[in-house]
């Protein structure tokens, strides 16, 4: 079952590093201002699209497999359709603890998968909102 309590949800954001899949070099986007915000918040926030260069003064890999470095969570800012792909990547490497779907992305076999590998997957849900609400 994805996480959905607020006690599981606390345990994702003792975490420090997030890869953005789908992270946006545009201003006002979702998915440029909830990477944005999570870099505020201290967070190590590495950007994932393979048509950018460079977002938060951070050069861009294209993918998943070309992070050199470690990963805690993947957050994914692509639709549901693409969500199944971007596990078999995250379920490739060894740290990735977490798999978060954003608002409106969902795909419960995916997760499936996820929880089946032992690791924790949140769906459907913003990592802003959630990170505000829980540090109200």
């Amino acid at each position: 079952m994805p996480v959905d309590t607020i006690d599981d949800l606390a345990d994702v954001f003792e975490y420090e590093t997030i890869a953005v899949v789908g992270c946006s070099s545009t201003p006002g986007k979702a998915a440029h201002d909830v990477p944005n915000y999570l870099r505020k918040q201290g967070y190590d926030v590495i950007p994932v699209n393979p048509f950018a260069d460079e977002i938060f003064g951070r050069p861009v890999p294209d993918s998943l497999a070309d992070v050199e470095s470690e990963i805690d969570i993947v957050c994914l800012f692509r639709p549901s359709e693409e969500m199944s792909e971007i596990v078999d990547a995250a379920l490739e490497r060894d740290d990735i603890q977490v798999v978060w779907a954003q608002r409106g992305i969902r795909d419960d076999e995916a997760a499936a998968r996820v929880e089946d590998d032992g690791r924790v997957v949140v769906q459907d849900r913003c990592m802003m909102v959630e990170h505000r609400r829980l540090a109200a």
